[in-house]
C-alpha cells in the first residue's frame, strides 16, 4: 500500500556547464522519464548561459554563467561574485516565468546544474528566501558561506553527485562543499561519487531520477507490494 502520489505540476530548471549549450543536457527530458516514468510529468527548462569573456580562456568569449580565474577549480579558487549574481538573477526570471505562465508553485520547482551550472544552482537555492522543492549539483562547487545563506532554505534537500576522477572541478570540492553546507544547517544532503572524470555516469542519472521522483511525485515508499 502506498500514499497518493503528488500530481501537482512541477518543473526542473537545469543549467549547463562552461562552453556548453542547453542542447548538452536537454536529453534529460527523455532520459529521466525512461528511468522513472513519473518524470514525464515534469516541465523541463534548460536556460542558456550568456556568451562572456572567460579569463582562463585568454579572455576569449564562450557560453558561461560567470568568469573563471583558476584552472583546475580547487578549493579556494577565485570568485566572480558579480557574474554569479547575474546568473542567479537570470534563473530567478526563469522561476517567475514558470509561476506566471505554467502556474507551478516555487515549492514544486527543482533547480539544478552541471559544473558551473551546479555552482549557480546552489546559490539560486540556498541564497534565496524561497523554499524550492530541491537542488541538484552535479560536479559543481560551493561559492558562498554562511554570511549569505538564507536560513529559511536549509530545509531544501540537495543531491550532489561528483566524479571521483574529476580533473576540472576537483573531487575535493564535493567533500568541502557538503561539509560546509551541513555546517550551515542544510538538513538533507544526498552525496555520491562515481568513477568518472568531469562528466556524468549512468548510475548518477539513475540516482538523479530516483531523487526527483521521491521529492516531487512518490511521497512515502510503498509499505508492501
Amino acid at each position: 500500500m502506498s500514499t497518493v502520489a503528488n500530481n501537482k505540476p512541477a518543473a526542473l530548471i537545469f543549467l549547463h556547464g562552461l562552453g556548453d549549450t542547453p542542447a548538452g543536457w536537454s536529453s534529460l527530458e527523455y532520459q529521466l522519464p525512461s528511468i522513472k516514468p513519473s518524470l514525464s510529468n515534469l516541465t523541463y527548462i534548460f536556460p542558456p548561459a550568456p556568451t562572456i569573456p572567460i579569463t582562463i580562456n585568454g579572455g576569449m568569449t564562450m557560453p558561461g554563467w560567470f568568469d573563471l580565474f583558476d584552472w583546475p577549480i580547487g578549493v579556494g579558487c577565485q570568485n566572480d561574485e558579480e557574474g554569479k549574481s547575474k546568473a542567479v538573477a537570470q534563473i530567478g526570471e526563469c522561476v517567475d516565468k514558470l509561476v506566471k505562465e505554467k502556474g507551478i508553485d516555487k515549492n514544486r520547482i527543482v533547480i539544478g546544474g552541471f559544473s558551473q551550472g551546479g555552482a549557480v544552482a546552489l546559490r539560486a537555492v540556498y541564497q534565496s528566501e524561497e523554499k524550492y522543492a530541491a537542488c541538484v549539483n552535479l560536479s559543481g562547487w560551493l561559492t558562498f558561506d554562511e554570511s549569505t545563506m538564507k536560513k529559511s532554505s536549509a530545509s531544501v534537500p540537495l543531491m550532489w553527485g561528483h566524479g571521483s576522477f574529476d580533473d576540472k572541478v576537483l573531487f575535493e570540492q564535493q567533500k568541502y562543499g557538503v561539509d560546509k553546507l551541513r555546517e550551515m544547517g542544510v538538513e538533507e544532503i544526498q552525496d555520491s561519487s562515481y568513477p568518472v572524470g568531469h562528466g556524468a555516469h549512468p548510475n548518477e542519472m539513475e540516482a538523479l531520477a530516483e531523487f526527483l521522483d521521491k521529492k516531487l511525485f512518490s511521497g512515502e515508499e510503498e509499505a508492501e507490494k
